[in-house]
């Protein structure tokens, strides 16, 4: 006759998976953040490739946001603007005109996106016409 397992086995084996299942979620929790953030560095890629085309077509680069779009440039990231985790501006370089310079930034997490998306390490991005890549928060590997 077989037997089934005993309270204390059941309990063991709970807790083994749990401890497991602790170590595991903020490596997974990295994974996703990281993933994330790859979304919003080619949505400024995209869009920097965009600019250039507009660049070449009226001489000078497109500010645009969210209140301001601009047919072509989207201000979001994803495939739809409820499913992306950043929202995409795009601004003349500091103490630039926008005919010579745009910066592009990538903004995580805000109420136009995903809001529930943070990323504490490295915070909006930024991507120039100059090539400047940059990010606010204080991680240093965030443009490798």
């Amino acid at each position: 006759m077989g037997r089934g397992f005993t309270l204390i086995e059941a309990m063991v084996v709970l807790l083994i998976v749990s401890v497991l299942a602790s170590l595991a979620w903020p490596s997974y929790a990295g994974y996703l953040t990281r993933t994330r953030r790859m979304e919003g560095k080619v949505a400024l890629v995209a869009a920097m490739l965009q600019q250039e085309q507009y660049h070449a077509t009226h001489h000078t680069y497109a500010a645009f946001s969210k209140a301001e779009p601009v047919d072509g440039l989207p201000w979001w990231s994803g495939s739809a603007a409820a499913a992306s985790y950043y929202e995409l501006d795009a601004e003349a370089c500091p103490g630039s005109e926008l005919r010579d310079c745009v910066r592009l930034r990538a903004r995580p997490g805000t109420g136009n996106v995903d809001a529930r998306f943070t990323d504490p390490e490295c915070g909006t991005l930024t991507l120039s016409s100059r090539g400047e890549q940059g990010a606010s928060g204080q991680s240093t590997r965030c443009w490798p």
